[in-house]
C-alpha cells in the first residue's frame, strides 16, 4: 500500500537554519501554539451556533457526553501523532506524516485534501462572520449587507497573514481568553444560582445519550474540535518543539474538550431538562439560546459584549485557518507539488506571503460569487461549504492515523499502544464518519436533491486524485525531491 521511501525517514534533509525562504524560526511558544489552534476551533461561535443545533437536531441532554466521547477520540488520534511528531516536523503536517508514512503519492493525495478541506472552512466562515456581523451591528443602527463585513475580514486577516505569525498568534491569543472569559462568566452565574431547576443532572444517562440522533450530535461536536490537530503545522517556528508541539496537542484537545463538556451540562441546567428541547424549538433562531441564557442569568451589557465577541471569535478562526492554508501553500511549493514561487517566504517576515496572498484572492472570489447571487451567507455559503472543510479533515485524520502504524512498523520506536492500538481505533472512527458524511452530504445540508449534494463532497475524493498526479509526476520528473517528501525542515 505504501510506496517505498529511504529508511532514514525521520532524519532532517534540509539545513536547519538559514535559508532564505525558511519560516521564522523560534517565534511561537507553548500558549502562542495552543491559542492559535484553539482560536480555529472557536469556542464562542461552538457554543453560540453549533452546541444549540447539537441540541436540537442531535441528542439533546446526551450532548454533553458526546462531547466526552469525542475528547477521548481526539485524545486517542492525538497519541500516534504526538508520536509521529517527534520524528516528522515539517509545517505540511497531515501531508507529511501521509508521505513519511505511507509514500510520497498518499503525501500528494493528503496535500491537496488539505488545500481543498481548509479554504472550504474557511470561505463557509467568512459568509458565518458576514451574517453574524450584520444582525450584531443593526442592533447599534449600522445596517450594511453582509458581504461588506466579511470583506473587510478577508482584507484584515490577509494584512495579519501576510506579516509575521507571532503578530497573528499575539491577536489570536487575546481573542481567544475574550471568548472563554464570556462563556466562563455565563456558565459560573448558572453554577452559583443552580440553574432552572438543579444541577443534578446525569450527563452520563444512557437514555439521554442515544435519545434523538446520536450521529448528529456527534458532527456537531467534531466540528468544535476542527483545527486542533493543527499543532503540527507550527513545528518549524516554535520554539523546542520536541516539546511544544506534544503539549499544545494535548492542551488543545483537553480545553476544548472539557470546555464544551462544562459549558453544554450548565447550558442544560440553565433551562431545564425537561424544557431544553422546548425552549430551543420555541425560538426564532436556535443560535440565540446562549445569549438568552447570558441575558437571564447575567444580564446588563452581557448579552450585547457577547454578540461582539461573537463577531471576533469568528474573525480569529477565519485568522487560523488562513495561516494554515498558507502554510500548506508553502510546503507544497517548496517540496515540488505547487509552483516554486508558493514556497518562497517573505524576506523581512519570513511569512508564506505568497500563499497568504494567493488564499485571500481565491476568498474574494469565492465572496462575491456568492454575494453577487444573492444567497445567503449563512444557510448557503456557511453550511454548503464548512461541511467540505469538515469531510477533508476527517479524510486527513483517517490517512494520517494509518501512516502513523504504517511508520512506526518499520521503524518500531513506540509501543504498541502508541502505534497501533490508539491510531487504529481512532482512524476506524474517523473513516466512519467520513462515509456517513459523503453518502448523507445532501441531508446534513440541505442539498439533497440537487447536484450540489454530490459535486460538493466529491471535491476531496478529486483533490486526493488531483494530489495523486501531481506527485507522480514529480516522481517521474525529479525522483530525489519525491523521495525527500515529507522530510524534517526543523
Amino acid at each position: 500500500m505504501a510506496d517505498n521511501h529511504s529508511s532514514a525517514q525521520e532524519t532532517p534533509a534540509y539545513p536547519p537554519h538559514g535559508g532564505p525562504h525558511e519560516l521564522r524560526k523560534n517565534s511561537l511558544g507553548l500558549i502562542s501554539v495552543t491559542f492559535m489552534v484553539i482560536s480555529a476551533a472557536a469556542p464562542l461561535t461552538g457554543v453560540a451556533g453549533a452546541v444549540p443545533i447539537a441540541f436540537l437536531l442531535g441528542n439533546g441532554t446526551g450532548v454533553p457526553a458526546t462531547f466526552l466521547f469525542m475528547t477521548l477520540i481526539m485524545l486517542a488520534f492525538s497519541v500516534g501523532y504526538v508520536a509521529m511528531s517527534r520524528h516528522v516536523r515539517n509545517a505540511g503536517a497531515f501531508y507529511a506524516y501521509a508521505a513519511r508514512g505511507l509514500g510520497g503519492r498518499w503525501g500528494g493525495a493528503t496535500a491537496m485534501m488539505a488545500m481543498v478541506a481548509y479554504n472550504a472552512l474557511q470561505f463557509g466562515l467568512i459568509g458565518l462572520l458576514g451574517g453574524v456581523s450584520a444582525g450584531v451591528f443593526s442592533e447599534f443602527g449600522l445596517q450594511m449587507p453582509w458581504w461588506v463585513y466579511s470583506l473587510v475580514a478577508v482584507v484584515l486577516v490577509g494584512i495579519l497573514g501576510y506579516r509575521q505569525v507571532d503578530l497573528s498568534a499575539k491577536v489570536l491569543v487575546l481573542l481567544v481568553l475574550l471568548e472563554y472569559l464570556i462563556v466562563l462568566l455565563v456558565d459560573f452565574a448558572i453554577l452559583g444560582t443552580g440553574g432552572a431547576s438543579g444541577l443534578s443532572m446525569n450527563i452520563f444517562d444512557m437514555s439521554a445519550i442515544t435519545s434523538g440522533s446520536f450521529t448528529v450530535a456527534v458532527l456537531f461536536c467534531l466540528g468544535s474540535f476542527m483545527g486542533f490537530e493543527a499543532t503540527t503545522i507550527y513545528a518549524e517556528e516554535a520554539r523546542d518543539p520536541d516539546v511544544t508541539i506534544p503539549r499544545a496537542t494535548y492542551l488543545s484537545v483537553l480545553l476544548i474538550g472539557l470546555f464544551f463538556v462544562f459549558t453544554t451540562w450548565l447550558m442544560i441546567a440553565g433551562v431545564g431538562t425537561a424544557e431544553l428541547i422546548p425552549t430551543l424549538q420555541g425560538l426564532k433562531d436556535p443560535t440565540t439560546f446562549f445569549f438568552e441564557l447570558a441575558g437571564r442569568y447575567v444580564g446588563g451589557p452581557v448579552p450585547t459584549i457577547a454578540g461582539l465577541l461573537l463577531v471576533s471569535s469568528l474573525f480569529a478562526a477565519l485568522s487560523a485557518f488562513h495561516n494554515y492554508i498558507a502554510r500548506y501553500s508553502y510546503v507544497a511549493g517548496r517540496e515540488g507539488l505547487l509552483p516554486a514561487a508558493f514556497g518562497r517566504t517573505h524576506s523581512t517576515h519570513q511569512s508564506p506571503h505568497v500563499g497568504s496572498v494567493a488564499q485571500t484572492i481565491g476568498a474574494l472570489l469565492v465572496l462575491a460569487v456568492f454575494a453577487g447571487l444573492g444567497l445567503d451567507p449563512v444557510l448557503n455559503m456557511f453550511t454548503w461549504i464548512s461541511q467540505v472543510g469538515v469531510l477533508g479533515v476527517l479524510g486527513m485524520m483517517s490517512v494520517t492515523s494509518l501512516a502513523v502504524v504504517c511508520f512506526f512498523r518499520r521503524h518500531g520506536e513506540a509501543s504498541l499502544l502508541t502505534a497501533w492500538v490508539m491510531p487504529v481505533m481512532s482512524g476506524l472512527v474517523m473513516a466512519a464518519l467520513f462515509v456517513y458524511i459523503f453518502f448523507n452530504f445532501g441531508d446534513l445540508t440541505g442539498t439533497q436533491g440537487g447536484s450540489l449534494g454530490i459535486v460538493l463532497p466529491s471535491l476531496i475524493p478529486l483533490a486526493a486524485l488531483v494530489g495523486w498526479l501531481l506527485a507522480s509526476r514529480l516522481k517521474a520528473a525529479n525522483p530525489k525531491a519525491y523521495a525527500s517528501m515529507g522530510a524534517s525542515r526543523a
